[in-house]
């Protein structure tokens, strides 16, 4: 993988687009499909095997989770269609800076980003360890680590 195409799936403050529940071509939506198309009509079964186990009761609610994933439709931070919930201006600053990362732009770290301090250091962990080991190398790494 080159860094060309890491840019396409990582978000400029370092989050991996491609790997969020959200993502429009993303695993997670590819497998919740695969999932519902595999369970057809499970329900019928999940209502009988209610009796015994009663967390089949809530198999209708795990159904309709299922189908929002397999519903995703963002196209991640740098595309058109963000439907990111977390509220940055990394989405905009790093297109007014010449940047595609923040540890790249000449004002890292700055003030503007994230008012919570957890999205805050998240961001400053990211960002410096993709300074440290290099954008192909981080995103390698974070391929090996859970998304959330």
């Amino acid at each position: 993988m080159d860094y060309h195409e890491v840019v396409k799936r990582l978000a400029p403050c370092g989050l991996d687009c491609t790997r969020c529940a959200d993502y429009e071509s993303g695993e997670i939506k590819n497998l919740s499909l695969r999932l519902l198309e595999l369970l057809g009509n499970y329900g019928r079964l999940a209502k009988i095997k209610a009796g015994a186990e009663p967390v089949f009761g809530d198999y209708p609610q795990f159904s309709a989770l299922l189908t929002r994933f397999s519903r995703s439709s963002c196209s991640g931070c740098r595309g058109e269609n963000v439907q990111c919930p977390i509220i940055c201006k990394v989405k905009t600053c790093h297109k007014e800076k010449g940047v595609n990362f923040c540890f790249q732009c000449a004002d890292y770290p700055c003030n503007s980003q994230y008012d919570s301090l957890l999205l805050r250091e998240r961001w400053r962990k990211l960002n410096d360890r993709m300074n440290e080991v290099g954008v192909v190398e981080f995103y390698l790494e974070q391929c090996r680590l859970p998304r959330y």
